[in-house]
């Protein structure tokens, strides 16, 4: 069964020879030609499609077991830099891939697999009455974005730029999902997250659309490790999310296409 790791978990290994990540690609892996277990770190905002893609390839590859490592990208890029054994690294933003490709231990080039847009997220009932984007520079409410470091936080600032806004979070998170339940349990009156995000916290809260998030597009870019530990089941991963079955889970969680 897949199993998920907690962020920085693997940040010890670093005594471990460095891992470079390059595109996978090709026709996908027949069953028995994948063995072992396949390590997979992704970006927070994969979590739920992620999760149900490493179950539908384990499913295919009897055996296989599939880890999953999911994070802000910049610290899974620096886990990776730093010689945590991964074999594929999922990345919410092209910047954050670079990050590891910058190393020079890249065999080829990533390659974008989704793509993904803010919105506004606030609580069931949207207590404080959040209307849109400029709420978001009320000193008298409380907001939580991520930190501009991992990709949200950069398409978050990206969008209140275009909009002329400036804004004024209470909090600055790691990744997504600890915006999200800072949301979700009542502790802020609004966030800015991905809408796959929104979709996946379900009734728990409420979503807006805003016309800038258009001017925030983020591009979700997948890679092999030159130096995975387990070559064969990761070039088979990415070529499983690049699948049209990986497409039809990645688009029923929100995600666009590239």
């Amino acid at each position: 069964m897949f199993r998920h790791l907690r962020a920085g978990c693997l940040s010890a290994v670093a005594a471990v020879a460095l891992s470079g990540c390059g595109a996978g690609g090709g026709s996908a892996a027949a069953p028995g030609e994948v063995t072992g277990e396949v390590t997979v770190f992704a970006a927070a905002s994969l979590t739920e499609s992620f999760t149900r893609l490493g179950e539908d390839f384990e499913a295919a590859h009897p055996g296989v077991t599939v880890r999953f490592n999911f994070a802000g990208s910049s610290g899974l890029a620096q886990q990776i830099n730093e010689g945590a054994p991964a074999d594929v690294f999922a990345s919410a933003a092209p910047r954050n891939m670079r990050q590891v490709t910058d190393t020079g231990s890249v065999t080829a080039n990533p390659v974008a697999f989704a793509t993904n847009t803010l919105e506004i997220v606030v609580p069931a009932g949207n207590p404080a009455g959040i209307t849109g984007l400029a709420d978001f520079a009320e000193a008298d409410l409380k907001i939580a974005l991520c930190a501009e470091q991992v990709p949200c936080g950069a398409a978050a600032a990206e969008v209140f730029e275009a909009a002329g806004i400036t804004a004024v979070p209470d909090t600055l998170e790691q990744d997504v999902k600890a915006v999200l339940s800072k949301v979700s349990l009542g502790e802020v009156d609004a966030a800015l997250v991905y809408r796959t995000d929104v979709l996946a916290a379900g009734e728990r809260v409420e979503g807006i659309e805003f016309p800038e998030a258009d001017r925030a597009v983020n591009s979700y870019p997948v890679a092999v490790c030159a130096n995975a530990p387990n070559p064969a089941g990761a070039k088979a991963f990415v070529d499983h999310v690049r699948s049209d079955d990986g497409r039809a889970v990645l688009t029923e969680a929100g995600f666009g296409t590239p």
